[in-house]
C-alpha cells in the first residue's frame, strides 16, 4: 500500500514547479553553450529546431524566427557554435530546453563565415563568371556614382576624373553605406541608374572600415543588383586589401575610389602623348615612303626602257622577223608538197582517160549515142559516128564479118570492150561538163 501523504500533486503542477526552479536560477537565464549543431531544422514558419551535443549530453535546443531571421550565415549539421539564451522547461512535453537567443561560429567569426557560405552559394549561381562581365567603355561621358554624400570617397572621384579627363560629367545617388538600410538603399540606386537615368559607367563604393562597416557590399541583394546591372560596374569599396562580394560581382575592381575613377576615364595627357607619338610615327613613315619611291622613280628613270627603249624592240624584232622566216619556209615547203601531189594526181587521171587512146590512131564507133563494141550490135545499113581525136566522121556499116573459130571469143572480148568503152565515153562526158562549169581542175 501507498503511504499516506498529506497532498497530492498533478503533472502540471510538478511541471509548473520545475519550470519555476529554472525561471528563479539566474544562471539558467543568461547561459552560453559550446557545442555541435545536430538535427538542425528550419520550418516554413522560420522557427528552428535542433540538438547541440558534445562528446556525452545533448541538449534540445530551438530558435524562434524573431531571432533566427538575425542570422549572417546558414546553421549546418556538425558545426561548432556557441549559442547564448535561456533554459527553461517545456509544459507540454515535459522536457527542459535551451532557447537560443543568438548563436556564432565557434573559432570562426560570424560575418567570416557568413561570407564564405554566401560566395560559395552566389558563385554556384554563377554570380561571379567572368563571361558575363562587360567591358568599360574607352570614352564615358557621364558617370554615375553610387556612395555616401559625405566622406572622402566622393572627392576623390571628382579629382581624379576631372584632373584626367575634364568633359566627363559625374551624377552622383546619394545613399548609406552601412546600416541595417544600406544595402536596399544601395541596390536601389543601381536600379534608378539602370531604367532611369542611364549613364555610362558605374562607380558603387565607400571608403575603408571593418568588415562589419563593409557588409552592405555583401549583402545578396546588392551583388544580385550588379549582376543584373546593364551599365558597366566598377567597385571601390575599402581601401587595397579589402574584399567584398561587391567586388567579385563588378565588371571591373578598383583597389581604392580613385583609382576607380582612373579605371573609368582616360588621362588627356597620356592620349595627348599617344597622338603626338602617332603623328610622329606617321612623319616618318611617310617620310620613308617617298624616300623608297623616290629611289625607286629614279632608278625607272635610268633604266634602259626609258633611256633607250629601241633596244627592248631590237631583240622582239629579232624574234619576228626569225618567226616570219620559218613561217614563210614552212609555207614554201607545203606548196611545194601540194604541188607535187597534185601533179601525181593529175598524171593518174591521164592515164585513166579514155580518150588518150584516140591520140594513138583509133577511133570508137557509136550508134544512136551508144558505143558499139560488138559486130552483134550493128547492122548492115545502119549509120554510126566514128569518134576520132579530133572530130567525130560519119559512117555507114556494108558488110559484117563473124566468121573465124575465135568469132565468140571475139564476141565476148568486143562486148567486154564495147561496156568498158561505153564507161569511158561516160567518165569523158562526165569531164567534158565538170570542165565547162567550172568544177575541175
Amino acid at each position: 500500500m501507498m503511504e499516506h501523504v498529506e497532498h497530492i500533486h498533478s503533472v502540471s503542477d510538478v511541471t509548473r514547479y520545475i519550470k519555476m526552479m529554472f525561471a528563479r536560477e539566474t544562471l539558467f537565464s543568461h547561459l552560453q553553450v559550446r557545442g555541435e549543431l545536430s538535427n538542425f531544422k528550419r520550418y516554413a514558419s522560420g522557427h528552428c529546431y535542433f540538438t547541440l551535443k558534445d562528446a556525452s549530453s545533448c541538449l534540445k535546443c530551438v530558435m524562434f524566427r524573431s531571432r533566427a531571421q538575425g542570422l549572417r550565415f546558414e546553421p549546418q549539421n556538425g558545426m561548432q557554435v556557441i549559442l547564448g539564451g535561456s533554459i527553461a522547461v517545456y509544459e507540454r512535453d515535459g522536457v527542459y530546453q535551451f532557447y537560443a537567443d543568438r548563436m556564432v561560429p565557434d573559432g570562426v567569426g560570424e560575418l567570416a563565415l557568413a561570407l564564405e557560405q554566401r560566395k560559395a552559394r552566389l558563385t554556384a549561381e554563377g554570380l561571379f563568371d567572368e563571361d558575363h562581365k562587360q567591358p568599360l567603355p574607352r570614352f564615358p561621358k557621364t558617370i554615375g556614382i553610387v556612395t555616401s554624400l559625405s566622406g572622402a570617397v566622393l572627392r576623390d572621384i571628382y579629382r581624379v576624373s576631372k584632373r584626367r579627363w575634364p568633359s566627363v560629367q559625374l551624377v552622383l545617388k546619394p545613399v548609406l553605406v552601412q546600416g541595417e538600410e544600406a544595402a536596399a538603399q544601395i541596390a536601389g540606386a543601381i536600379r534608378f541608374f539602370n531604367e532611369r537615368y542611364p549613364v555610362d559607367v558605374l562607380i558603387v563604393g565607400r571608403g575603408g572600415g571593418s568588415m562589419e562597416d563593409l557588409w552592405a557590399f555583401n549583402e545578396e541583394v546588392v551583388v544580385r543588383a550588379i549582376y543584373a546591372s546593364k551599365i558597366p560596374v566598377i567597385s571601390a569599396v575599402g581601401h587595397e586589401t579589402d574584399f567584398t562580394l561587391a567586388d567579385f560581382a563588378s565588371d571591373q575592381r578598383a583597389a581604392t575610389p580613385s583609382q576607380a575613377a582612373e579605371l573609368a576615364v582616360p588621362d588627356r595627357l597620356e592620349l595627348k602623348r599617344y597622338v603626338m607619338s602617332l603623328a610622329a610615327r606617321l612623319r616618318e613613315q611617310s617620310r620613308r615612303q617617298c624616300d623608297a619611291k623616290r629611289l625607286r622613280l629614279n632608278a625607272c628613270l635610268r633604266s634602259t626602257a626609258l633611256e633607250k627603249p629601241q633596244l627592248l624592240l631590237a631583240g622582239r624584232s629579232q624574234r619576228l622577223d626569225r618567226a616570219v622566216q620559218a613561217l614563210q619556209h614552212t609555207m614554201k615547203q607545203e606548196l611545194t608538197l601540194r604541188r607535187h601531189r597534185l601533179s601525181l594526181a593529175c598524171e593518174k587521171l591521164d592515164m585513166l582517160n579514155p580518150l588518150q587512146v584516140l591520140y594513138r590512131g583509133y577511133g570508137i564507133i557509136e550508134k544512136r549515142g551508144r558505143i558499139v563494141t560488138s559486130v552483134q550490135d550493128a547492122k548492115v545499113g545502119e549509120r554510126v559516128q566514128i569518134l576520132l581525136k579530133d572530130g567525130r566522121v560519119a559512117a555507114r556499116i556494108e558488110d559484117l564479118d563473124e566468121s573465124g573459130e575465135n568469132a565468140p571469143r571475139r564476141a565476148r572480148t568486143s562486148r567486154k570492150r564495147q561496156q568498158e568503152q561505153n564507161s569511158q565515153l561516160g567518165q569523158e562526158r562526165k569531164m567534158e561538163d565538170a570542165q565547162k562549169e567550172g568544177t575541175l581542175f
